[in-house]
């Protein structure tokens, strides 16, 4: 009973809770952070595992940290690995990741939250143990959001660690909780039971049958306890009860045909079976691979039977007894295709997860099971988490196929780069290294000006501001002076008189100029500063454009060939876990198809001599009335 009380709590807390519970930042600074954001809210958690995972990587990885965006949602960004974690079943990975959340220096809200969502991810593992473990250390302010989840969930773990009076304390204070309608009151009445408390457990069993909701959670666990509680009572030979608690659940319900199927017993039992056919008969008329339709279809003709109704009885066997060996023989076929691996190949296609029916769609695809049959073992929870695996390794598949085509695209990109690059770049290396040497040169002279300005501060020197045609006169001159001196005549003192005029005149421009020229120089200096700063900007351009052309295609070999390596590595094990995983689907799917054939092969048995037993009295009650005639 309790096995089927977790089944359906699962609702409440298998859910993920990365989408609901991480809230987007109403002051979102890093667009990584709400791309990753982007692909949790849609269900992609791989996707954003693995954004959120570089991102973090990186932001840990600066030696500022604190001028990264991130920086302002780190908490959040933190917290949200480990749900997203989750939410994809990384359960050890997620476990680390909220116990760094728990150990490290955070709020005491926070810490209360990561340990209950610590806890909760070791009782869905079924482990009790460590559950309890873990909700024993929550202490302080918890959330108010979470207060009445966290109680139920401790509830739940205490009732799974066989402490039930400690269970049924907190189960009665959360009995206004309107989260939990329902549910809060079905698990009080089986934590009671548990306890030794019959009639008190009943009583919560038969309240929570008769709450009044429109909400389907609710509608569904009111149900549940109807038939849990009618069914008990069916057991202990309380008929009368029983129909009445077995009457109150929905015809449209997940647990109607059940409820219907038991309505009939508990009519039968007491000997009235023109009743039980009234519940019988519309059971009839539901789907014929449902395990409880083919009990009553076995039921029907058997309560005819005890009416002395022989005659109809008989035909209705007998049709019992076509449809059985129709479903045999889907059954057969459904196995056969199980084993071809038609099943595992339809589960995967795309067309099927864009549709909520997914699994009424897949049984009309071609060589594929019959589904109704499986509904039940699919709605379990070890089949669909099964199920998940499979279908994360299918989609990890497709990503490690779609990687390696990348790594040919990339190969292919940096090859078109090296043909292009590479006929180019000899010629521009040698005009480079020429224009680099007449940088070099004028980079010296400029250094060389600077250092004779820097020094004509202390020493001035007008003459190193002469301008060209002053040098170019004062070589005359003394050119001039050279050639009247030549053969030792004596210059005319008129001419010389002249010559030394004409170098007073030189020198006097020189000097008195000199202030002016030194302002004028600097000036040129500061604006030739700027040129070489320009041409510097330009020079370290060019090395790095020159740089990133031969980076855009070598040393990529070895990269491509040792990630081309990991991922064939990595497709390997994904064949080799998606073999095993799909294995253990269809061996599932095919004991549960076996089960149900080999239940059908009985009823095929019954059905025929139940049949020749009921020909044999209608032939025996017409000959009666003939002879009696």
């Amino acid at each position: 009973m309790y096995r089927l009380f977790v089944l359906l709590t699962i609702l409440i807390f298998a859910a993920p809770s990365a989408a609901g519970d991480t809230f987007a930042p109403k002051d979102l600074k890093d667009l990584y952070f709400g791309e990753t954001l982007y692909y949790a809210f849609q269900g992609d958690w791989f996707d954003a595992i693995a954004r959120l995972d570089t991102e973090l990587t990186q932001h840990h990885g600066l030696d500022e940290p604190e001028r990264d965006t991130l920086y302002y949602h780190i908490g959040h960004a933190e917290f949200a690995v480990g749900d997203f974690e989750l939410a994809y079943r990384m359960h050890q990975r997620a476990g680390r990741a909220i116990t760094a959340v728990i150990e490290g220096n955070v709020e005491e809200p926070v810490r209360n939250e990561a340990i209950f969502r610590l806890a909760r991810i070791y009782f869905q593992k079924d482990q009790p143990v460590n559950a309890l473990y873990a909700v024993e250390r929550i202490s302080g302010v918890v959330p108010p959001n979470i207060l009445d989840d966290l109680a139920f969930l401790r509830a739940q773990i205490l009732m799974a660690n066989g402490r039930f009076a400690e269970a049924v304390r907190i189960l009665r204070d959360l009995q206004d909780a309107e989260s939990l309608e329902g549910f809060s009151t079905y698990n009080l009445g089986i934590a009671l039971l548990k306890d030794g408390k019959e009639l008190e457990g009943r009583q919560y069993l038969d309240s929570t049958g008769r709450i009044n909701s429109n909400d389907a959670l609710t509608l569904a666990i009111k149900d549940k306890s109807n038939l849990v509680l009618g069914f008990k009572l069916l057991k202990e030979n309380k008929f009368e009860g029983a129909k009445l608690v077995l009457d109150r659940v929905r015809l449209k319900g997940p647990f109607s045909n059940r409820a219907l199927l038991g309505s009939g017993w508990a009519d039968a039992f007491q000997g009235r079976f023109e009743r039980a056919l009234v519940p019988w008969s519309t059971l009839m008329t539901r789907e014929v691979t449902n395990a409880s339709v083919q009990e009553a279809m076995l039921a029907v003709p058997y309560a005819y039977g005890k009416l002395n109704v022989q005659s109809r009885a008989a035909v209705m066997y007998g049709s019992a007894l076509e449809k059985f060996d129709a479903e045999v023989d889907k059954l057969g076929a459904s196995i056969k295709s199980i084993r071809e691996g038609h099943f595992l190949r339809a589960l995967v296609r795309e067309e099927l997860k864009q549709d909520a029916n997914w699994v009424v769609k897949l049984r009309k695809l071609p060589q594929t099971p019959e589904t109704y049959y499986l509904l039940e073992l699919m709605a379990s929870h070890d089949f669909q988490e099964f199920l998940k695996n499979y279908l994360d390794l299918e989609q990890l598949r497709k990503k490690l196929e779609a990687w390696e085509g990348d790594l040919d695209a990339f190969k292919e990109i940096i090859e078109q780069r090296r043909a292009y690059f590479q006929p180019l770049l000899p010629a521009i290396d040698r005009e480079f290294r020429r224009l680099d040497s007449q940088m070099r040169l004028r980079l010296e002279q400029r250094d060389r000006i600077e250092q004779r300005l820097k020094s004509m501060l202390v020493a001035p020197r007008p003459d190193y501001l002469a301008t060209s045609n002053e040098r170019i006169s004062s070589e005359q001159i003394a050119l001039l002076e050279q050639k009247l001196s030549t053969g030792g005549t004596a210059v005319p003192s008129g001419i010389e008189a002249r010559i030394k005029r004409l170098r007073g005149v030189l020198h006097w421009h020189i000097y008195t100029e000199y202030d002016q020229r030194f302002t004028e120089a600097h000036e040129h200096l500061l604006e030739l500063n700027k040129e070489v700063d320009r041409l510097k900007r330009q020079y370290t351009a060019f090395v790095r454009t020159r740089q990133a052309a031969t980076q855009s295609y070598e040393g990529y070999d070895d990269i491509i060939r040792r990630q081309r390596f990991l991922i064939r590595q990595a497709r390997e094990k994904v064949g080799e876990l998606m073999a095993r995983q799909g294995h253990m689907l269809e061996t599932m799917a095919v004991n549960v198809l076996t089960t149900r054939r080999e239940r059908l092969a009985e009823f095929q048995i019954k059905a025929r001599f139940a049949m020749a037993d009921n020909y044999d009295r209608a032939t025996r009650t017409q000959t009666q009335e003939k002879m009696g005639r």
